[in-house]
């Protein structure tokens, strides 16, 4: 099958599979009546690139192979409306938590996430299986790796198909510094820079009320604050606590 048919194929297949949504976890926040679970690989945990990460895979081990990179904050849980159908289409799916996330291996050097290490798990990924390459759907964060996958690892990509996150080149400047042009010092990527450390031991105090405030459905207000039960608000410019 030539790319462009390929290439075609997949696209029509996420216009069916993304409308169910990308994003699971919005169930949560527009309907608060619990879900039924939906069913999901059993995970198999496997070493690469000096780490070892937790994957899902279902489908044939000889399909069409494709792998699904979450964003942040994510999971591998957030494509469990796509595996099926992708499955039923006759891909080989390979769901990764990449570093840093679920039950894989999280190192504590800052510079063991760099874009290098984090297409290398890909690539170690790709080798465990036998595959020579494979098409690579990525989302948010998940598709920044992929992207540069496909500049550090050409001939390991057969396709890329990326949401919400267009291809973005090496800035010339500090994207951190970018970003407060552009968005403001209370961008979170710009907030939780500031001061590392700050913003991890505040979700590490309270991980389950971290996540219930950060998936919920955008709020505005105005001063003062609204703090949920239970959750800290910080300036992590400042080290604050308001």
């Amino acid at each position: 099958m030539s790319v462009r048919r390929l290439t075609a194929k997949l696209f029509l297949a996420f216009r069916r599979v993304v409308a169910k949504g990308v994003l699971g976890y919005h169930e949560l926040i527009h309907n608060p009546v619990r879900q039924p679970v939906t069913p999901f690989p059993t995970a198999e945990f496997i070493d690469v690139n000096g780490i070892t990460l937790e994957v899902f895979s279902a489908g044939d081990p000889r399909g069409s192979p494709i792998v699904l990179c979450h964003g942040w904050p994510e999971c591998a849980y957030s494509w469990r409306h796509q595996i099926a159908p992708l499955v039923d289409a006759g891909h080989h799916v390979m769901v990764p938590n990449q570093r840093g996330y679920g039950r894989s291996s999280r190192p504590a050097p800052v510079a063991d996430y760099d874009i290098h290490h984090l297409c290398g798990d890909l690539v170690g990924l790709l080798d465990h299986f036998g595959h020579g390459d494979a098409v690579f759907v990525g989302h948010d964060w998940g598709a920044i790796v992929v992207w540069n996958l496909a500049m550090l690892h050409p001939g390991r990509v057969r396709g890329v198909v990326n949401l919400s996150v267009p291809f973005l080149e090496r800035p010339a400047e500090d994207p951190i510094d970018t970003f407060e042009a552009a968005m403001g010092s209370d961008f979170y990527i710009v907030h939780f820079n500031r001061q590392p450390g700050v913003a991890d031991a505040s979700f590490d105090a309270n991980t389950e009320n971290f996540l219930r405030n950060i998936y919920r459905t955008g709020q505005w207000h105005e001063e003062p604050r609204n703090q949920p039960a239970g959750e800290t608000i910080i300036d992590l410019a400042t080290g604050a606590n308001p």
